[in-house]
């Protein structure tokens, strides 16, 4: 695990811009200039695009350089170069709020990686439909809310959840195998910090039991997609992916289990690049910075 970053001390600079001369320089200028040292430097150029992606982890030695002060020296370069950026403290946890149903695989490991620190998060809230996960929750400590779902109450259970996100100033929502489909309005609402898990099997397999609809193909891979959330179900941009072999000698309980332990992994993978910067979104698709 690497070491916590120093509060107050570190950053991270991320950025987004048409491609063009000297933005390399200009930013490691402006480092410079604000007695700012890299610890980490990547980037990319999408051709295809045009366009140009970097993410600088820094730290100051000078104890009297501010975020505000690193902001506003910013500005200028920002608008320079017509960049879209973003700088914050890299020590600061993500708040997030966990939504979850039924299967609390992917909730229950958030939950231990957060507590064993692999997660730079704070989890101020757990929200479900079911109740089945409110003695987890109170395990960890953490405020569980019921909010059931019906067609009827629909509107009602997603203003209350906006009520909470703000209430809580949440930076990102995490649907741990939530089983319920956000309006349009609420994906608008929350564009860019909402990420969701799902089985590889889609859209092949969709609707219930897709692990016996996939046996009784024959598929050989098992796997796990974890994507920002938009209003086109389960097509958002991909931050993560992955999949283990399998062949016939597995039964369908056996293929959930898989499916289980990937979509675990999958999501704290995509939530831990969330929370430290390292993914920036292109169009339909994303850099990520691993």
């Amino acid at each position: 695990m690497s070491p916590r970053p120093q509060p107050g001390r570190e950053f991270v600079l991320t950025l987004s811009c048409p491609d063009q001369a000297g933005l390399v320089h200009a930013v490691t200028t402006f480092l410079v200039s604000h007695s700012g040292n890299i610890l980490e430097s990547q980037q990319f150029n999408d051709r295809l695009q045009d366009r140009f992606f970097m993410r600088v982890h820094f730290d100051v030695s000078d104890p009297d350089v501010s975020p505000e002060d690193l902001r506003t020296g910013f500005g200028p370069v920002g608008q320079a170069y017509g960049i879209s950026w973003r700088l914050q403290d890299a020590s600061t946890p993500t708040r997030t709020l966990i939504m979850v149903s039924k299967f609390g695989h992917c909730l229950n490991d958030l939950l231990f990686r957060r507590s064993t620190g692999a997660l730079n998060i704070e989890i101020p809230a757990i929200v479900s439909n079911h109740r089945d996960f409110e003695p987890l929750a109170q395990t960890y400590g953490v405020p569980f809310h019921h909010i059931p779902v019906t067609t009827e109450t629909k509107a009602e259970a997603e203003a209350r959840l906006l009520s909470l996100v703000d209430e809580l100033d949440i930076d990102l929502v995490v649907l741990a195998r939530y089983m319920q489909i956000l309006s349009d309005d609420l994906c608008k609402q929350l564009d860019g910090r909402a990420i969701n898990i799902h089985h590889s099997f889609l859209p092949s397999f969709k609707g219930a039991r897709p692990y016996v609809q996939a046996h009784q193909r024959g598929v050989k891979l098992v796997g796990a997609t974890a994507h920002y959330v938009t209003s086109d179900l389960d097509e958002g941009p991909i931050i993560e992916q992955d999949v283990v072999r399998v062949d016939h000698s597995r039964a369908p309980d056996e293929l959930v289990t898989i499916g289980r332990d990937v979509e675990a992994h999958v999501l704290s993978r995509a939530v831990e690049w969330h929370s430290e910067s390292r993914v920036l979104t292109n169009g339909s698709c994303t850099v990520v910075f691993r």
